[in-house]
């Protein structure tokens, strides 16, 4: 980029920090955009390498992984990627399953606790722990802001599976702080609460038409909602017009996305025709040796960088 480019493209991001600076609570969670103070600091984790960190949220020692870019810049605000793992994996699972680590941006794979079926998982589900983990995301994420030039305006979420119904639950809950949210096959349980986000969430979500895990169609003796449901009522959230206009990127996909939602809110959905409980790839990954007919990765991230917290 051209020096002056970049030095306009840096003090944009400055004056957006500036502007983002309410001050973030000194316990609980912080719902609102934050400003980062970590530009111009040594980098605590080298760069190009994924290195396991420690923080104590909630009083309980969390453990998450950061993959900084190889020719990372302590000067030049980066997007941030939270990749949230589904019930009974790793952070190393995730990071290998999402890929987000390939892009040009700061890639973060939290890891969840035991819960009480002996597996780790993410609070929203029926099996998780008895801690707060959007307690422990917005204290990752202020850690993370102080510690690395994070770009506030520019901070995800995507999730697998309970990883991924954990995403709906950080939609309902940290949407003033968190600008778009991914779930890939995602784990929608009841026990996520009651929904009432600061503002319409951008969401985009996947998932397979043969899931026998999360079915498409629901659970309702699980109480897992049929997808098209959940979908609707993130519509009503959003202020979005209530039929989604529809394409097929690729065959055995269809797309979805709804219009003329409230305030930046946005919502796509992409149904992948005979696909079961994976993360969609077009090449085996550890979800299966099968690929799909489409990379959620890469559709993922051009809708983050579509939609910046505003």
């Amino acid at each position: 980029m051209p020096g002056r480019l970049w030095l306009a493209a840096f003090t944009a991001a400055c004056a957006l920090t500036t502007a983002f600076a309410a001050p973030a609570a000194a316990a609980g969670v912080a719902d609102h955009p934050v400003p980062t103070t970590g530009c111009g600091r040594a980098a605590p984790v080298p760069a190009g390498r994924t290195t396991p960190q420690h923080l104590v949220s909630g009083g309980l020692d969390r453990e998450y992984t950061v993959h900084l870019p190889a020719h990372y810049d302590a000067h030049r605000p980066y997007p941030l990627v939270l990749s949230f793992h589904g019930h009974k994996r790793t952070s190393q699972y995730q990071e290998e399953l999402s890929g987000f680590s390939a892009l040009d941006a700061i890639a973060v794979y939290p890891q969840g606790l035991i819960g009480t079926d002996g597996e780790s998982a993410w609070t929203g589900a029926p099996y998780s722990a008895a801690a707060d983990d959007v307690r422990f995301t917005s204290d990752l994420l202020t850690r993370l802001q102080r510690t690395l030039c994070v770009d506030p305006a520019r901070i995800f979420a995507a999730g697998k599976s309970n990883g991924g119904g954990f995403v709906g639950v950080l939609a309902c809950r940290l949407a003033g702080r968190i600008a778009a949210f991914a779930p890939v096959s995602g784990a929608f349980y009841p026990q996520g609460g009651a929904c009432d986000p600061s503002r319409p969430a951008a969401i985009l979500d996947f998932h397979g038409t043969a899931d026998t895990t999360i079915p498409y169609a629901g659970n309702p003796a699980k109480g897992l909602p049929a997808i098209p449901d959940w979908l609707a009522a993130w519509s009503t959230r959003d202020g979005c017009r209530p039929d989604p206009v529809t394409w097929t990127p690729v065959d055995g996909v269809v797309a979805e996305k709804w219009l003329g939602c409230d305030r930046h809110g946005a919502l796509e959905h992409y149904r992948v025709e005979g696909a079961g409980h994976v993360w969609p790839s077009t090449r085996p990954n550890n979800d299966s040796a099968t690929p799909a007919v489409i990379d959620a990765t890469p559709v993922i991230w051009r809708f983050f960088r579509t939609h910046p917290l505003r």
